[in-house]
């Protein structure tokens, strides 16, 4: 958000989660104002507002194009490149000259924050864990140079000594407040630890994070593997009571699913629709409920996905509700070109497949919902609640960002 509005470089900012709920991204002024990841805005919206916070709606499509462009940036420094998250990235840097390897580190950084604005930091350690942690350390300490090489410390035990075990990458706050009663208190308490028998009290997971932090590597460079489940679900940003609304935002998940795989050239044999009612106003009555279907061929064809959704809204829904979320989850997922012949039954066909590659390539170039299906209707007020979104900076024509001259 600062990339485009520079103003707000120096002041406190969080963006909330769907329906403008919770503070799911924080600058660090709110970080060091106290304010906790996830916490509900109306709680602290008289505090956020004494202190001059800007507080923004999720813009989905902005962040998703700013992360795809540092991705391809940091993927022109390594052959060996794995997305993690939307904001997170592995370099396997094995092989390049480690002298110059905080150099080049550097350069990475340096660049990826010139050509995008978007300032980002580097940890370098022998594993994936090692390497999660000095990120760590960079970020806590807020090295100028934006790189931290553990590697290159006179101590790694001193460095793993002064960060807590929960800090630890896959350690969640279960597995932390178990290993603290045991006097696991640090990173270094837990490298000590034998990791035989912590698979057995804990998990192979266990083992493999206490042999990462010996600086055996254990976790490597991934490809990334189609999903095996496809979800796609918001809450409203009002509540539904009719049945064809209900039906619309169903379509319209069903649409999303749909593009998503096909992305990854899969084909799904059942889809699963689910609904419910808000669990959180005890002053309605409460209602959820889900089904699956079994489509009566694989398919990536959102028209048969869409139809199959509405059979599930059809044994679904009740009078008298008012629901609050809905969503499709796409199962039985498999690869498009391992489909058996079937004597009764038609997979989808050559022009099927032509017609939604077209539509997906459209929709491509020409921005989300160019081309949509009548189902999903057109004058829709159920969908999410986004009063404080910025403008989609990079991916609307209608939206780009204007330079005004003196």
């Amino acid at each position: 958000e600062r990339v485009f509005n520079p103003r707000w470089k120096h002041i406190p900012m969080g963006v909330l989660s769907n329906n403008d709920g919770c503070i799911i991204a924080r600058s660090n002024e709110l970080k060091e104002a106290g304010i906790k990841m996830g916490a509900p805005y109306f709680k602290h919206r008289k505090q956020l507002d004494q202190m001059g916070a800007v507080i923004l709606s999720s813009n989905y499509t902005l962040y998703g194009d700013l992360s795809s462009r540092v991705m391809n940036i940091l993927s022109q420094f390594t052959p060996n490149f794995e997305i993690y998250s939307i904001d997170e990235a592995w370099l396997d840097l094995t092989g390049f000259n480690t002298e110059t390897l905080h150099e080049y580190a550097q350069k990475i950084v340096s660049k990826t924050h010139q050509y995008t604005g978007i300032p980002v930091s580097m940890g370098i350690g022998s594993t994936k864990t090692l390497a999660k942690i000095a990120n760590h350390i960079c970020k806590k300490q807020k090295i100028p140079s934006a790189v931290f090489n553990l590697n290159t410390t006179n101590s790694i035990d001193d460095i793993l000594e002064s960060v807590e075990v929960g800090d630890v990458w896959g350690i969640g706050q279960k597995w932390s407040r178990k290993l603290k009663y045991q006097g696991i208190l640090s990173a270094l308490d837990l490298k000590r630890a034998n990791p035989i028998e912590f698979k057995s009290r804990y998990s192979i997971v266990m083992q493999r994070i206490i042999y990462e932090l010996n600086g055996i590597q254990c976790l490597t460079i991934e490809d990334p593997e189609p999903k095996k489940q496809i979800i796609s679900s918001r809450s409203f940003g009002q509540k539904v009571t009719e049945k064809r609304a209900l039906f619309e935002a169903i379509s319209l998940h069903s649409t999303q699913a749909s593009e998503k795989l096909r992305a990854q050239n899969s084909v799904c044999g059942c889809i699963s629709v689910f609904i419910q009612t808000s669990r959180f106003n005890t002053n309605e009555p409460y209602y959820s409920n889900s089904i699956t279907i079994k489509l009566a061929s694989p398919t990536c064809d959102t028209r048969y996905i869409i139809d199959a959704s509405r059979k599930g809204i059809d044994r679904l829904f009740k009078h008298g509700y008012k629901y609050a979320k809905a969503g499709v989850m796409l199962m039985d997922i498999r690869p498009n070109n391992t489909l058996p012949m079937n004597l009764f039954l038609e997979n989808d066909t050559k022009e099927s497949i032509e017609l939604m590659n077209t539509i997906d390539q459209i929709n491509t170039v020409h921005g989300k919902h160019t081309i949509r299906f009548a189902s999903e209707g057109t004058g829709t007020n159920w969908t999410m609640k986004q009063d404080r979104k910025t403008p989609c900076f990079t991916t609307n024509w209608n939206e780009l960002p204007i330079a005004l001259a003196n």
